[in-house]
């Protein structure tokens, strides 16, 4: 998200107080005004709307999509303010949405196996290999007389390989195979790359444009299609989360806060202050609340929340 966090927060702030019926006429101009002054506050009232949606539901199809392009029209000048107020009542309601918009893309309706945001799964293959799909994950398997073919199509895993001295074990990315040669190791896609942990046993890298290499346990690499990047020491962290861990040693907390986003739907941010803060000790995945309790006893910070789904975490 590229807008400013004076932006952000004032959308939050905004939408708090539309929506807590207590809004008078002078207050809902004031509104108007502030949304008409800048792209940057229409976008980032558009990005409080989005987060919104993930939580509350409309009535109806008919009033949703009727809610929506009016919301949309928002940016335009010519909208009138009634219409776009009329909008906001219309996005009242209270359960959670039923289904993600992740899912509904092809590649997870197809995909074997997959995971929600927030959720982790524990799995036993076929062969006896355990696998664990992180968060917002999918993957599928092919197996056959003489391969066992994972496919990872997005998110991450952690794999424990079960011995089969015919049939090697292969994951397949859209940059290349990882071949398990007797081995415990993650998989996760990110930035248009792959990147690999291993924790026990080696990995054989080939990338889709041929180039190769051995990684073995405490090593970790990230590669493209055509480049394999310098091999590091394995971080801990990338197999913590299968024990629903953060495990953050000497983090920033802008990156804290970037791995708690993929967990949870609601807004999370961090103030440029207090961005920078470095971070260490494991933190519940699972448990927002207990996460950030934790980081406003040892860091100078406070956490802000004008809506249930929408936090922040500022200076002190």
């Amino acid at each position: 998200m590229s807008n400013s966090h004076a932006a952000m927060r004032q959308a939050a702030e905004w939408f708090a107080l539309l929506r807590s019926g207590e809004a008078s006429d002078s207050d809902r101009h004031a509104w108007q005004a502030w949304l008409d002054q800048t792209h940057e506050h229409r976008d980032a009232w558009a990005h409080a709307e989005t987060v919104a949606r993930r939580f509350e539901p409309v009535r109806s199809p008919e009033l949703r999509h009727a809610a929506a392009d009016t919301l949309h029209g928002a940016r335009a000048k010519s909208l009138s303010r009634r219409r776009v107020l009329g909008a906001i009542a219309i996005l009242g309601g209270g359960a959670l949405l039923g289904v993600e918009a992740w899912r509904a893309h092809p590649v997870y309706l197809l995909a074997q196996y997959h995971t929600g945001t927030g959720e982790l799964r524990s799995l036993t293959l076929a062969d006896g290999s355990s696998v664990w799909l992180n968060t917002a994950s999918a993957f599928d398997t092919d197996y056959s007389a003489s391969l066992r073919r994972l496919r990872l199509l997005d998110g991450e895993m952690l794999v424990d390989t079960a011995h089969d001295s015919t049939r090697p074990l292969v994951v397949d990315t859209a940059h290349g195979r990882l071949r398990a040669l007797g081995t415990r190791f993650t998989v996760r896609l990110v930035d248009g790359a792959t990147y690999l942990a291993v924790y026990g046993g080696a990995v054989e890298v080939r990338s889709s444009g041929g180039a190769t290499r051995i990684v073995k346990a405490g090593s970790q690499v990230t590669f493209s299609a055509a480049v394999i990047g310098k091999t590091e020491a394995a971080d801990p962290a990338r197999e913590a989360w299968s024990r629903g861990v953060l495990l953050a040693d000497n983090m920033t907390l802008q990156d804290v806060v970037a791995e708690l986003k993929r967990y949870h739907r609601g807004h999370i941010g961090v103030a440029p202050e207090v961005a920078q803060l470095r971070v260490l000790g494991g933190y519940p995945l699972h448990d927002l609340d207990k996460t950030l309790r934790m980081l406003a006893a040892v860091l100078p910070l406070r956490v802000r929340r004008p809506l249930p789904w929408w936090t922040t975490l500022e200076k002190m």
